[in-house]
């Protein structure tokens, strides 16, 4: 593969390129203006061709499994990452920022959604966390996922929990005192997430709240995996000045 003699251009490699996110990402992150893909891996290649590569942004879309020890590597060889992969824990959070501790010009970001409608939803639903006394989630994902809740539904449980602990909000009133396990969803900080796994779907996801006498329902639907793209170039252009571990897309666009 040629190399870029610009100073300017971005050099991105990219961690699951045959799968179903990153098959997407190929085309779209060869042809975006002031990036060159330098480096299109899957499983069974190495990831020292990164480094080879002379990679600045590495973009994941793997596995939970193997996410974790990719970024690992990333942070260790000075390579700044975008982490699409969802699965990773709080605990793994740590785990990284310990990494980047001793890479301290190192960003990466960990992002649970790149589609734009996604984040400004969530970005939407934080606003409107502390005014109604009721709140759930439900995502809609096609029946291949691996896991649930997404990190999407759980990402925004947790921002929404956040803003009405700020806001010291009560409970949401539930007078369920007998229920089949697992049918109020799961409980994700305090706020009930719900996963339906269907074909004919891709990627929903619907914030409900609501008070006495009015509901509010915040919802985005992503029907083809080209939506990531934007989000993506945002993010890769976006975490070379940006030090440090970065949770969600909001940050990487000012919001």
């Amino acid at each position: 593969m040629t190399h870029s003699t610009q100073s300017d251009t971005l050099r991105v490699g990219l961690l699951g390129a045959l799968g179903r996110v990153g098959s997407t990402l190929v085309p779209i992150l060869s042809q975006a203006p002031g990036v060159e893909l330098v480096a299109a891996l899957d499983k069974d290649d190495p990831l020292e061709s990164l480094v080879e590569a002379r990679a600045q942004v590495v973009v994941d879309f793997t596995h939970p499994d193997s996410a974790l020890g990719n970024t690992l590597f990333s942070v260790a060889h000075g390579l700044h990452a975008v982490v699409g992969t969802s699965g990773l824990t709080p605990g793994h959070h740590d785990e990284i920022r310990d990494a980047l501790a001793r890479q301290p010009s190192v960003g990466v970001a960990v992002i649970p959604n790149f589609a734009l409608g996604t984040v400004l939803a969530v970005h939407l639903a934080e606003q409107a966390a502390r005014f109604f006394e009721s709140v759930e989630v439900i995502e809609m994902h096609h029946p291949k996922k691996v896991d649930a809740p997404s990190g999407t539904a759980t990402h925004t449980a947790q921002v929404i929990a956040r803003r009405r602990a700020e806001a010291a909000v009560p409970p949401a009133p539930d007078a369920t005192t007998h229920a089949v396990p697992g049918s109020r969803g799961a409980d994700v900080d305090g706020v009930p997430v719900h996963s339906v796994r269907m074909s004919g779907y891709l990627a929903h996801e619907e914030i409900l709240f609501g008070n006495p006498g009015e509901t509010l329902v915040i919802r985005a639907d992503c029907v083809d995996r080209a939506a990531y793209g934007p989000g993506v170039l945002a993010a890769a252009k976006a975490i070379p000045a940006r030090p440090g571990l970065t949770l969600g897309l909001a940050p990487l666009l000012g919001l």
